[in-house]
């Protein structure tokens, strides 16, 4: 069995889903939740990390996919030595600003540091720095770089863009929406509305 934490829309979930009998895919967010899809074998609970609804020693392997930095670290990490399995495995990742062409990082970059930059959390430095700057009490296992890569529409890439943290926080402080914007900006430089790029 695997634990995957904080599974947002069950992406990590679905591709467990063909390695593990079940698949316990976890977020205290019911509304996230309303969104994620998965395998008959992935079960999705509303549940805060440090309070996983499995039984002692229940999961081989424990995920968590651009979410420790929200995590109340010692009881989450207490959470996980009471679940894991004898031998257990934890794997925690994160992953930089996404990456399409120059152009396209251009607008990304400027959006991110500059539109966005005031409005992230102070937690978002953790994600940026690959959460190598916090503590990790279990044995580790660099396995070096990888890619997720994805064909995304331009409405698809505005749609994660929808997701940032820092966005909800700019239009709830300002009172504006700058996403319109940043579409238009994204737009004017991807190409064909209807293309697929590689991200």
């Amino acid at each position: 069995m695997a634990w995957d934490c904080a599974t947002g829309t069950g992406q990590a979930a679905r591709g467990l889903a063909a390695h593990f009998g079940t698949i316990c895919a976890t977020d205290a967010s019911s509304e996230q939740l309303a969104f994620a899809k998965g395998s008959e074998n992935v079960v999705f609970v509303a549940a805060m990390a440090d309070k996983c609804p499995l039984p002692d020693r229940a999961a081989d392997l424990v995920t968590v996919a651009q979410a420790l930095h929200w995590f109340a670290l010692p009881a989450f990490y207490a959470e996980v030595r009471r679940v894991l399995v004898p031998g257990g495995i934890i794997a925690v990742w994160s992953y930089p600003l996404l990456r399409v062409s120059s152009q396209l990082d251009a607008v990304l970059d400027d959006v991110y540091h500059n539109v966005l930059g005031p409005f992230w959390p102070p937690e978002r430095r953790q994600v940026e720095s690959g959460y190598r700057q916090l503590p990790f009490p279990f044995p580790e296992w660099p396995i070096g770089d990888h890619e997720m890569v994805v064909a995304w529409s331009l409405a698809e890439l505005v749609g994660y863009i929808r997701t940032w943290s820092a966005l909800r926080v700019c239009r709830a402080q300002t009172g504006s929406d700058p996403l319109p914007e940043i579409q238009t900006r994204l737009g004017r430089v991807w190409g064909p509305k209807d293309q697929r790029r590689t991200v």
